[in-house]
């Protein structure tokens, strides 16, 4: 399966994306067939504060498009955050999309989370994900703006700050103080902030998930 990734949201993220694509197939001995569509993280992070989901959804389909034309079997978003406009995205897709969300939401149940933190844009965290995991009950940040602008700020320079990563780490820990058996980093940018450290609880990478699944799916 040829797969398609709608990248670019943010270029760090796209990366971990394409260096553990690599190594999953690497390391199951199948040949990866993979072509990466450069999407504008501004352009996105516009759409979403502004709930525009239908110019977002365009935007995805032209992406989409120049995937069908190199040749992909199915697309995806690089982006939890991104997902905001995913049914309106769906509906207009040239190809068959294959979620990022769904994957979290039955990773967490097969994990025995019944309640877990999401830490990501305010979009994310206060919608639950945008109500796309039914099986699992969601808990924001205490303060979700402060989270919120420190996570957009951290994408669109491809950088974390200590302080950024500090004020992640704290919204954690009282997510968990509130109940969160787990957190999910719910923004494939959230690697800057939490590869290679140790937050002090337990944590979901969304991006690893999506990984496994788009790997699962194209090797049967």
């Amino acid at each position: 399966m040829h797969i398609g990734l709608i990248g670019g949201i943010g270029p760090a993220a796209t990366v971990e994306y394409y260096q553990r694509l690599v190594a999953g197939f690497r390391g199951l001995g199948k040949p990866l067939e993979l072509t990466i569509a450069h999407a504008d993280v501004t352009t996105l992070a516009a759409n979403a504060g502004a709930d525009d989901r239908a110019a977002q959804a365009r935007v995805y389909a032209n992406h989409l498009e120049q995937l069908k034309g190199a040749g992909a079997d199915v697309g995806s978003i690089t982006s939890l955050g991104g997902h905001f406009c995913y049914a309106e995205t769906q509906a207009i897709s040239p190809l068959p999309l294959i979620s990022a969300v769904t994957p979290v939401d039955g990773y967490c149940a097969a994990q025995g989370l019944g309640c877990v933190g999401l830490m990501g844009t305010r979009q994310v965290t206060t919608s639950g994900l945008y109500g796309q995991m039914p099986t699992t009950r969601t808990l924001a940040p205490a303060d979700p703006e402060a989270v919120h602008e420190a996570y957009v700020q951290s994408a669109l320079s491809g950088l974390c700050t200590e302080d950024q990563r500090a004020l992640f780490f704290a919204a954690g820990q009282e997510m968990m103080d509130r109940g969160a058996q787990a957190v999910v980093l719910a923004g494939t940018d959230l690697g800057l902030a939490f590869y290679g450290y140790e937050p002090g609880f337990p944590v979901v990478d969304g991006l690893q998930v999506h990984v496994d699944h788009l790997i699962a799916l194209a090797t049967g």
